[in-house]
């Protein structure tokens, strides 16, 4: 049976980053003061949280835009996740639907509504995408602007192509991100991000652990990590990640109790690569690749924010219901969401 060669002491290090960020994370839900590492590179940069859903960006779009208590139809909600995903930027997504009166719609992409209300979004705040994601090229609908190029997108997507309905037929994770990657403007790594938003929703419903797409970062880490893949693609790595997590945890004699106990899935081994390279930025600086150095130091947004999961996780009876607040701490370094 293949198996990948650690790199010693690095391997190591990405079960040992998932501990101590796992750790702050529930310290801090815990309502413990900072700091809520002892970790010198934690508390100093900014790191994703172990759990994609557990991300605030990803928070918000689970409770506001996936489980949104209002009258959207089933092909209504999977529009919202993949449009709010495209620019997943809560002040874009409370700009357009305050303006809209209602959550966007797919009737809102044929009358024009929805162009009109990014533009007003766009004069009003100056930007629209986060910076998170280095999206495809901007013109592939012939229009002069990135936004206006990613409405006739969507209207290629869910008007012209009826995608919603066919999203709500598919058999596997797998499908639901090949129906996204035929589209313009929809590479590797963004339809993969956004067939897990979809994923997260009531209408569709497969294991995280069907299908797995890495992004460059976590090909950058799995490089860092292993010596040699013994033949096995970077999709099959992180799958034996996934397979054997318990056993490494274990081995290292180090604590992990997941998300209220529900276990990595390939979507968060997936992300632990990529954390890990910029972790390894600092910890072992002389493995160079083509990012040197972290540049994000974090600044903890003072907005509270209640956990909500998918309800068909079981997960939400066993989180607090106390908000988590910002920190308290002037500089506020240790990103928790």
């Amino acid at each position: 049976m293949a198996k990948p060669k650690p790199r010693p002491g690095v391997y190591d290090l990405y079960w040992q980053f998932a501990a101590r960020r796992q750790h702050a994370f529930e310290s801090r839900i815990a309502g413990n003061p900072w700091p809520w590492t002892s970790d010198p590179i934690l508390r100093a940069y900014k790191f994703c949280n172990v759990f994609r859903a557990a991300d605030r960006v990803s928070q918000y779009m689970i409770r506001n835009v996936a489980y949104r208590d209002d009258d959207s139809s089933a092909q209504d909600r999977l529009f919202q996740i993949v449009a709010f995903r495209t620019f997943s930027n809560i002040a874009t997504w409370e700009y357009v639907t305050t303006w809209l009166e209602h959550s966007p719609r797919i009737d809102d992409l044929g009358s024009g509504q929805f162009e009109a209300a990014l533009n007003a979004a766009l004069e009003a705040n100056g930007g629209l995408y986060t910076g998170a994601f280095i999206l495809c090229a901007t013109n592939a609908y012939g229009r002069s602007r990135k936004h206006l190029n990613h409405v006739e997108l969507f209207r290629d997507m869910f008007v012209k192509r009826d995608l919603g309905t066919k999203l709500l037929t598919a058999t596997s994770l797998r499908e639901i991100y090949d129906r996204l990657h035929t589209f313009p403007l929809m590479g590797d790594f963004m339809s993969y991000q956004t067939a897990i938003d979809l994923n997260y929703s009531d209408y569709i419903n497969f294991s995280e652990d069907d299908f797995t797409q890495p992004g460059p970062g976590a090909v950058r880490g799995i490089k860092k990590v292993f010596t040699d893949l013994d033949g096995l693609s970077p999709q099959e790595v992180i799958m034996w990640m996934v397979d054997h997590q318990e056993e490494e945890f274990e081995r290292l004699g180090l604590e992990f109790n997941g998300l209220w106990g529900r276990r990595l899935h390939a979507i968060d081994a997936q992300g632990l690569f990529c954390e890990t390279d910029k972790y390894c930025r600092e910890a072992v600086p002389e493995l160079r690749s083509a990012r040197s150095r972290i540049k994000a130091r974090f600044v903890e947004s003072p907005a509270p924010i209640e956990l909500f999961f998918p309800p068909k996780w079981g997960l939400n009876k066993l989180v607090p219901r106390q908000p988590v607040l910002g920190s308290s701490r002037p500089d506020a370094l240790i990103p928790m969401f």
